[in-house]
């Protein structure tokens, strides 16, 4: 009879639930250690072809930061920001969690191996000289990429970092993640749009 009553007692009652466990905030770099070394052999590659000041591996350095730089913007603005609008709040962290530590490296070395390489090939052609027969359409290159380089490097990059920031903290805050979020998306689109009025101008210099 004892023991039934203490079952009876007990009828309805939990045993206390274990204690959640701590969201992995640490489980991400914020710059990531593994990139480094590419980094720095891309940088490597950048200062020895600015020191042979050949046309071969200015060109293609500055042909290949290019199309990576607007690659990236073109998609981030126009492809991973819609399909990240329509995603629940712990998805869009979780993929920012991966995507966002990649961006830090990458995105300030595509823009310093375009510009670097883009002027030092400036430099070799003579284009950037006034005396250049379409020097006016140097002048409108120098102005939109010097914008989207001052958007991918001010803008761009501090919201990467912030994001990243605020997920290392012990409770984040999915409002101002959502809200840098669509601030990265935006800019990206922006200067996806101004990438093609870079192309436009790049290929009438080719083909002139």
């Amino acid at each position: 009879m004892h023991d039934i009553a203490v079952d009876a007692s007990l009828k309805g009652t939990h045993p206390p639930a274990p204690p959640a466990p701590a969201a992995a905030r640490d489980d991400f770099e914020i710059v990531p250690r593994a990139g480094l070394p590419l980094v720095a052999i891309v940088l490597g590659l950048l200062i020895a072809g600015i020191a042979v000041n050949e046309l071969w591996p200015l060109t293609f350095l500055h042909v290949v930061g290019g199309a990576g730089w607007t690659i990236v913007d073109l998609f981030l603005g126009f492809v991973l920001g819609p399909i990240l609008g329509h995603l629940s709040i712990p998805a869009r962290i979780e993929f920012t969690k991966k995507l966002m530590p990649k961006m830090v490296l990458l995105m300030p070395t595509l823009v310093t191996v375009t510009l670097a390489a883009g002027w030092q090939l400036g430099v070799h052609m003579g284009t950037v000289d006034s005396s250049f027969a379409l020097h006016g359409w140097i002048v409108a290159s120098f102005i939109v990429v010097g914008v989207m380089a001052v958007i991918a490097l001010g803008l761009l990059e501090p919201a990467n970092i912030a994001v990243l920031f605020e997920l290392k903290k012990p409770q984040p805050n999915p409002a101002v993640i959502e809200k840098l979020m669509k601030r990265f998306i935006y800019t990206a689109g922006a200067t996806g749009l101004m990438q093609i009025a870079t192309l436009v101008i790049m290929t009438k210099l080719a083909s002139s």
